[in-house]
């Protein structure tokens, strides 16, 4: 059985910097491919940004140069570093981890961005 677990998330101001953590845990042997989802009210989920077992990165076009996703010294935990928010970036913010080529998610994280 494989946890995933996300924190972070809130309220803040377009312009603003939030960051996403997230870790996966259980029946995990190896580093895995992790990644960010998001899902706004009326819209389906979407990619926000991924990290394979390797460390290569993707972004979605709306997040690039303003969103980063790195891991941790526990290499199956990933954080989402937010920059520039704005009202449209509004959605749950979901992790992600595919072990064994099953994808495990996790409860997901409100973020919105409002003045």
């Amino acid at each position: 059985q494989v946890q995933v677990a996300e924190s972070g998330g809130g309220l803040v101001q377009p312009g603003e910097s939030l960051s996403l953590s997230c870790t996966a845990s259980g029946r995990i042997f190896s580093t895995v491919a992790m990644g960010w989802h998001r899902q706004a009210p009326g819209k389906e989920r979407e990619l926000v940004a991924g990290i394979t077992s390797g460390g290569m990165t993707n972004y979605a076009d709306s997040v690039k140069g303003r969103f980063t996703i790195s891991r941790g010294n526990d290499r199956n935990t990933v954080y989402l570093q937010m920059n520039g928010l704005k009202p449209e970036d509004t959605a749950v913010y979901y992790c992600n981890a595919l072990v064994t080529g099953e994808r495990y998610w996790g409860q997901g994280t409100q973020v919105t961005v409002s003045s």
